[in-house]
């Protein structure tokens, strides 16, 4: 046992910096992964930019909204809102998408046709959310004539 603490031998200098590379090269790997991995999905989540386009109110309790995406990238509608105010936005069935895959590609644009459970009123200001598959929000607002 005494003679294994007073022995004096370690590793070789050159074996030591063989591990050192080893390890140093490792961390790179592991850093440059996570990094591109990062960078691809924010952006992936930054290239749609959506916009209300237009809102109209049909009569009854019909109301059309067209989306139009300004990004770079696809955008898929997956949820829509509405309510009277922004804290109390309730998850609706739109009527039916145009294109009906729901999807919005760059430059293009989306209408989407909801069916409210009763007629809008004129005057009343009235709130939408629309979401995206990647969990983009579009909140916006409008009166009805």
């Amino acid at each position: 046992m005494i003679r294994i603490l007073k022995s004096k031998k370690g590793i070789s200098p050159i074996l030591a910096t063989l591990l050192l590379i080893v390890i140093a090269v490792a961390a790179v790997i592991v850093t440059y992964a996570w990094v591109i991995t990062f960078t691809g999905t924010t952006t992936e989540n930054a290239g749609a930019l959506l916009q209300p386009e237009n809102i109209r109110f049909h009569s009854g309790d019909s109301i059309e909204i067209v989306i139009r995406n300004s990004g770079t990238g696809n955008a898929k509608i997956v949820e829509v809102y509405q309510g009277p105010s922004t804290a109390e936005l309730q998850k609706i069935t739109p009527e039916s998408y145009e294109p009906s895959t729901q999807l919005v590609n760059p430059g293009e644009s989306i209408t989407i046709n909801l069916e409210l459970s009763s007629d809008w009123t004129s005057g009343t200001t009235y709130y939408f959310q629309v979401v995206t598959e990647q969990g983009y929000k579009l909140p916006f607002q409008k009166v009805a004539p």
